[in-house]
């Protein structure tokens, strides 16, 4: 893990490409729908429809400019672009990979974009690359175990460590005589 991973307090995300795998379907009445996959919203969200159930503040649609966006988010959350990390896929995420602390591109990003990134994930976009990404940067911080913590319940026994746990009552077969 790198030491600029581990100074990094805002991630950034494009969303077709790396959040989705870059698949458009049109319904028969023209509707388009995208495919996300269930564990990069566990990570994060950046999707409209789930914005408040998932806690994203800032979301930048249809942008234009990449580089602006990500510079009105870090001040908008009053971190400095060395401590963003931009997560992109293809040729317009450039100007942001570039100014921001910690490019990071999705394994089928384009060439270009691949080798202006200081991590490539191992998922493809659209398959989980997003939680990749989140666990890295977690890991780097070394906060993933307060990150598991999240998903502990104090009600739940653990079995594995012979703590309590459940028990399992023998019952004597009946004999045949």
């Amino acid at each position: 893990m790198t030491a600029r991973a581990a100074s990094i307090r805002l991630l950034c995300l494009d969303v077709d490409g790396v959040l989705t795998d870059g698949t458009v379907q049109l319904d028969d009445l023209g509707h388009e729908t995208k495919r996300f996959n269930v564990r990069d919203g566990l990570g994060i969200s950046a999707v409209r429809h789930r914005l408040e159930e998932l806690g994203v503040r800032h979301l930048y649609s249809g942008s234009k400019n990449k580089f602006d966006d990500i510079r009105d988010a870090a001040n908008a959350c009053g971190v400095p672009l060395s401590a963003v990390a931009f997560v992109g896929d293809d040729l317009p995420d450039l100007p942001a990979m570039r100014a921001c602390g910690y490019p990071v591109a999705v394994h089928d990003a384009a060439a270009e974009v691949r080798a202006v990134a200081a991590f490539v994930t191992t998922a493809a976009g659209g398959h989980g690359a997003v939680r990749e990404v989140v666990e890295h940067l977690l890991r780097s911080q070394n906060r993933w175990n307060e990150a598991l913590s999240m998903f502990d319940s104090p009600s739940a026994p653990d079995i594995r460590a012979g703590s309590g746990g459940v028990q399992h009552e023998q019952h004597e077969q009946p004999q045949s005589t």
